[in-house]
């Protein structure tokens, strides 16, 4: 694999304590730069941790993205109108998806993915969608034509031409399970960041928190065991007729978000705080209150 498709960045820095090295690496993974801040005992131990770790994400992306014809996502969406047992982590993952649906009234939706495609094309292109492409889409969509059955493990997709996009909530929970998989192996201390989603672990040595730059706050917060999702559009975004659309799409309308401004969610799930970040820049903070230990970083 060349030097341009993976990319290890391993830098040993100072030692903190006198069993404790910190170490950082990134990968481009699902679209963006995966990065792995831990503190080991040796580069031996850091290595293996990051292989570990950049295998989950990796294994992750290869299940849950919609660029891949060949993931397990698309794979489902082409049955649709059957049921379909998927793995444990596409299941897992939409029954997040569907709680967060459910409980924001529609405000975050996994199957927008016919809306999210057309709006792709409009940021290419620079022109809106026409109201009668923009009503076709919108009639392949709607999280109550996708039903999860728990004790089968499996999916069913109401009708022909239904598309999941999980770009919402996949990289939270991704951060979160590589976190997992560092923890197993007793690198405890350590930080995992995909795009705009944080999944943080135990605080680095004789400090209290990991030091996270909330950037459209311009403030600094330390944290430690929970995850962090910024939702946002200061890169993904069209402007049209002098009106900022974001790539975040409201349901309710299919249209982008106009004028968004940013959310961060702090919270104990990366899928969670991921999802939230997205429901909140459609319909408001309030909805962060229904979710234990969740909160809007200010």
């Amino acid at each position: 694999m060349s030097a341009l498709t993976r990319t290890w960045l391993l830098l040993a820095l100072a030692p903190v304590a006198l069993t404790a090295e910190r170490f950082e690496s990134g990968e481009p993974v699902m679209g963006t730069v995966a990065r792995i801040t831990l503190y080991a005992s040796s580069a031996g131990e850091a290595r293996a941790g990051f292989a570990a770790a950049f295998d989950r994400i990796r294994a992750l992306d290869a299940e849950l993205s919609d660029y891949r014809p060949d993931s397990e996502l698309m794979r489902l969406c082409r049955r649709a109108g059957e049921a379909v047992k998927v793995s444990d982590d596409l299941f897992r993952v939409l029954q997040d998806a569907q709680r967060v649906a459910r409980d924001t009234n529609g405000a975050f939706d996994v199957t927008l993915g016919p809306l999210v495609r057309l709006w792709r094309r409009t940021r290419l292109k620079g022109r809106l969608p026409a109201p009668a492409e923009i009503a076709r889409a919108r009639g392949l969509c709607g999280y109550r034509r996708m039903t999860l059955d728990g004790r089968r493990r499996t999916v069913r997709l109401e009708s022909k031409g239904m598309l999941l996009d999980l770009g919402g909530i996949a990289k939270g929970y991704a951060a979160a399970e590589a976190l997992g998989v560092l923890h197993a192996r007793g690198l405890g201390r350590a930080l995992v960041a995909i795009g705009g989603d944080l999944a943080l672990g135990d605080a680095p040595p004789e400090k209290p928190g990991w030091r996270v730059e909330i950037e459209h706050l311009g403030k600094v917060m330390e944290l430690a065991n929970v995850c962090v999702s910024t939702s946002g559009d200061a890169v993904q975004f069209v402007e049209i007729g002098g009106v900022r659309y974001s790539h975040i799409l409201d349901p309710r309308t299919g249209v982008g978000v106009r004028n968004q401004k940013a959310v961060t969610v702090i919270a104990p799930e990366g899928a969670i705080a991921d999802a939230l970040a997205t429901a909140i820049s459609v319909a408001g903070e309030g909805l962060v209150d229904r979710y234990a230990g969740a909160r809007v970083a200010r």
